[in-house]
């Protein structure tokens, strides 16, 4: 793991994430607007719990397919990736 290794987002975890759980706060954020954290194997299913219970989680991607779209949208080539 490297110093951008991003990592998961559970309390005290150091582990490198695998999952973005994808959230908003109906009362404060606008509906299209997206908060992230990160999990690891470990923890998804407990972040996923606890936003979900509160009716703030609103998907679950994979990292890499999270930094992919990210990449699509601004034209920029995702880490790991060879540029086309």
């Amino acid at each position: 793991m490297t110093d951008e290794t991003p990592i998961c987002s559970a309390k005290g975890c150091r582990a490198a994430a695998v999952w973005v759980l994808a959230w908003n706060n109906p009362k404060v954020h606008t509906p299209e607007r997206r908060k992230t954290w990160l999990a690891c194997e470990e923890h998804r299913e407990h972040l996923s719990q606890f936003l979900g219970v509160r009716g703030f989680l609103k998907d679950v991607v994979l990292l890499s397919q999270w930094t992919a779209a990210e990449a699509a949208r601004d034209g920029t080539t995702p880490p790991g990736a060879s540029p086309a």
